[in-house]
């Protein structure tokens, strides 16, 4: 017998076999296409996404009613988060085509609202709410000679009460999203470098702006405003390699900004925020550095942390479902060390920050903060001034303070990587 034809081992066996059936599988997918004109479902060009053409808000304080007009019919799914109130409508990927002149106001029960794409194939319009409301009905009214498809939401004043139990009812829209993942793909050409690697992190972005200043400022822009002059300003000092987590207006989730860092295999990892406040927004105002701790140093750290936890509930994020991290005793003494390292840059940020830039009282702090939960990168959050204050919100829009304060951040992350620096240079 042929050689070729004998088969002694079962594995090597089935796998000469399921390659032969896959051949014919494919040969005779060739011919049906050749004879038939049949294309096969991958080559087929997925349907246009609908337009999001024109939307409005009407009504008062006891009943509020909020339009989207589209050009075709779509799926669409209601559901409600509480401190703060908002209304969450998830969307397939939409085009938001407005006109120039238009702009997403409030009336009534909605103080404001915003939109944007969140993740591939999956738009969200999010209402912001003056305080408990119920979803008396939403309905789709479907486009008849020359008017535009229409959904439409009636909400109306509710007790607390009525506002959670229809919390529970309507879940997340949509399949939750999986906190670790992310659309920002890390390139095999982004890890390779022999320089120091330093991941900048703009917090927020997308659908997601962060807090708003009285004068409409947003700490999405602010914060990747400053992220790309951080980047700049290092590039040039030629000792690092130097990545934003997001370098446009999208939205991340936190687990997936601390999983670019991992895969870029970052020395530091910054994230980059700025703070707003209620009581006191007068008042308090200036920069603070945090970093990791189960157990907030303050109540202003604590509730922080909180408020910037929460960001991916506006993406459907489940973070519930995320794994903790391996426990054992490497993984310990990894997370010591990181946590160590991160004190230390801390503190180093925080006397370079003292003559460039207002600081808060005890500007050092911590809390557990999601986006700070590596174990083995140092990692800090910066939060840069308060856009509740109307002083701090001018001055993160200058530019004059922009290159003060990264300036003052790049002597830090100088002093911090001395040695190895000094090391690079010697091999050089």
């Amino acid at each position: 017998m042929n050689s070729d034809l004998q088969c002694h081992d079962r594995a090597v066996c089935a796998q000469r076999l399921s390659a032969a059936l896959w051949s014919v599988l494919a040969g005779f997918v060739a011919l049906l296409i050749f004879v038939s004109g049949v294309v096969p479902a991958a080559a087929i060009e997925p349907p246009e996404r609908a337009e999001i053409v024109d939307a409005r808000v009407a009504g008062d304080d006891t009943r509020t009613r909020f339009i989207l007009d589209m050009d075709q019919e779509i799926d669409y799914h209601v559901s409600f988060i509480a401190d703060p109130y908002r209304v969450v409508i998830d969307l397939p990927e939409v085009e938001f085509s407005f006109s120039d002149t238009f702009k997403a106001e409030g009336r009534g029960l909605v103080s404001s609202w915003r939109y944007g794409q969140v993740f591939v194939g999956r738009s969200r319009v999010v209402l912001d709410l003056t305080g408990p409301v119920r979803l008396d009905k939403s309905f789709l009214l479907p486009g008849v000679q020359d008017q535009p498809t229409r959904l439409v939401l009636d909400l109306v004043e509710a007790p607390r009460e009525a506002f959670q139990k229809q919390a529970e009812e309507f879940a997340l829209g949509l399949r939750p999203q999986r906190s670790g993942k992310s659309d920002r793909v890390v390139t095999a050409a982004e890890k390779r470098s022999d320089r120091i690697t330093i991941v900048i992190d703009p917090g927020h972005g997308g659908i997601d702006s962060g807090a708003v200043g009285d004068t409409g400022t947003l700490e999405k822009n602010i914060v990747l405003n400053f992220g790309r002059y951080l980047k700049e300003q290092l590039e040039a000092e030629g000792h690092y390699a130097v990545h934003l987590t997001r370098d446009d207006d999208r939205f991340i989730p936190l687990r997936g900004r601390v999983n670019i860092a991992k895969e870029l295999e970052a020395d530091l990892f910054i994230s980059v925020h700025a703070d707003s406040i209620l009581r006191g927004s007068e008042t308090v105002r200036g920069a603070s550095i945090y970093t990791l701790s189960e157990r907030a140093s303050d109540r202003m750290a604590a509730e922080l942390a909180k408020r910037e936890n929460r960001s991916d509930l506006l993406a459907g994020v489940n973070l519930e479902e995320e794994p903790d991290e391996v426990s054992d005793i490497l993984v310990d003494l990894a997370r010591r060390e990181a946590k160590n390292f991160s004190i230390y840059f801390a503190r180093l940020a925080v006397e370079e920050l003292k003559s460039a830039t207002k600081l808060i009282n005890n500007p050092l702090r911590s809390a557990g903060f999601q986006v700070l939960k590596s174990y083995d990168i140092p990692s800090v959050l910066i939060e840069l001034g308060f856009l509740s204050n109307s002083l701090d919100e001018k001055m993160l829009g200058s530019d004059e303070w922009r290159d003060r304060v990264s300036s003052a951040l790049v002597q830090a992350i100088n002093s911090f990587f001395k040695a190895r620096i000094a090391q690079n240079v010697e091999r050089d």
